[in-house]
């Protein structure tokens, strides 16, 4: 069983720690078996102060980082004088006890953690949107990218502010397992399976006249049709708007060019299709409006590292 081990740190957000229970513990295989083992410590296994008015007991100190398959490092209030650039002794010790190959994930502002520990030098991440100005004059050696809520970079990744928490394990629990029981660790959790946009969404913007037009009902308009070519025009017309403002009002509202939200759109419905049918990877590309079978291997082999085939052997077994 795959083994998340969960690190309490002094000054945790109680909310943000329970997130990797919570998504991982509802978890569970077609028979029924819980698919993660989740395990919380600290760094020396007693009492561990929140950011709130209660403090919490830990049974397992760091020597059960050892065991780990996966560490999540949920965010953690800083007391004066407490460096962020920095790792304490303590700390530093700790994360050295992990397996080499395990998969290490930050919430929040935990990312610090990481970017001070070297973890992150030359890789993309990201944090929460107020600190990422901060984040990158600490670690002018990191690609951050303040846009997203999560960066997936193989073993090494990275979660936006607070519940975006949530949408990281899932993409955990989705890359795992598939989309199947990713969607229903979120249906019981009552949680969305995956979230639109990027932090740009949450980031404070002037707030629109009441009467200003949105790109929703076109967003809506555009999942039905996937099967086949949108332009920025149809999109535009359907919206109501001119293509200038169409595309100025959906990056305000997304955080991205529609072209580059509709084929993340597209690159979803064909993993759906590739986990949950057994159609030939042709028609796949067809529903998802790639075309052709080169193109959607093309985009899924960019989108998360490997060809149409592989991914739903993965999910599925070997195809008959």
């Amino acid at each position: 069983m795959h083994r998340v081990l969960v690190l309490a740190l002094e000054g945790v957000y109680p909310f943000e720690l329970s997130i990797p229970m919570r998504i991982f513990g509802t978890a569970v295989g077609h028979d029924g078996e819980p698919l993660y083992e989740v395990v919380t410590c600290g760094l020396d296994g007693g009492p561990v102060t929140t950011s709130a008015d209660f403090a919490i007991t830990v049974a397992h100190g760091s020597e059960a980082l050892r065991s780990a398959d996966t560490l999540v490092i949920p965010p953690f209030a800083h007391g004066p004088g407490r460096r962020r650039d920095r790792l304490p002794d303590a700390l530093r010790q700790a994360l050295a006890l992990l397996p080499d190959d395990a998969r290490i994930v930050s919430i929040c502002a935990a990312s610090y953690v990481l970017a001070a520990a070297g973890l992150l030098d030359g890789r993309p991440a990201t944090t929460h949107w107020n600190e990422a100005d901060h984040f990158q004059r600490s670690f002018p050696q990191v690609q951050v990218d303040a846009n997203v809520l999560f960066v997936d970079d193989g073993r090494i990744l990275t979660g936006a502010g607070v519940a975006a928490g949530i949408d990281l394990c899932l993409h955990l629990v989705r890359r795992d397992h598939g989309s199947e029981i990713a969607n229903r660790v979120a249906r019981l959790c009552v949680v969305p399976p995956w979230r639109e946009g990027g932090q740009a969404q949450y980031i404070d913007h002037p707030v629109p006249e009441p009467s200003a037009a949105t790109t929703a009902a076109t967003r809506h308009w555009a999942l039905q049709q996937l099967h086949r070519p949108l332009t920025l025009a149809e999109l535009a017309e359907n919206a109501g708007m001119s293509v200038r403002t169409f595309c100025r009002r959906f990056h305000d509202e997304m955080g991205m060019p529609p072209g580059q939200w509709l084929t993340r759109q597209r690159v979803e419905h064909a993993r759906r299709l590739l986990e949950t049918t057994d159609l030939p990877v042709d028609q796949v590309a067809a529903h998802a409006g790639f075309g052709t079978a080169a193109s959607l291997r093309q985009h899924l082999t960019a989108t998360i590292g490997v060809p149409p085939s592989t991914y739903r052997q993965a999910f599925r077994g070997p195809s008959t």
